[in-house]
């Protein structure tokens, strides 16, 4: 299983995932924070989105994604993390923590965390 942020869900959504992301994506079951499905509304009415969440390719995304809800331990890691961002990316980051599943990310910030289980890439 593999959690996927906020920014690799619209990349993944508008077919702009880079090849390695690609091929991280293709093999696993996906999961998501539900902090994302606020991010991508939040992005909506901000206007720095332009996204149907009627969409078909995206009411698939979901019916085959994992949705984790935001449980006490999860929000309590996100106090815990070795970086500081935004709530949504730290619960999102918790998540994987929590979960112990890899979490997909471009968040420079992010990706510098000791604590966070990322995927193993594999270029070519």
């Amino acid at each position: 299983m593999l959690n996927l942020d906020t920014h690799i869900v619209v990349a993944l959504l508008s077919g702009e995932l880079s090849i390695a992301e690609l091929s991280l994506v293709t093999p696993e079951a996906l999961a998501i924070s539900d902090i994302v499905l606020w991010e991508l509304a939040k992005l909506v009415e901000l206007r720095r989105l332009d996204f149907d969440f009627d969409d078909v390719e995206f009411r698939a995304f979901l019916r085959n994604s994992t949705i984790f809800p935001i449980t006490v331990e999860i929000a309590r890691k996100s106090t815990e993390l070795d970086f500081i961002s935004d709530p949504a990316d730290q619960l999102i980051a918790a998540t994987s923590i929590v979960e112990q599943i890899p979490l997909l990310t471009r968040d420079r910030r992010i990706l510098r965390s000791k604590l966070v289980p990322f995927p193993d890439w594999k270029e070519g």
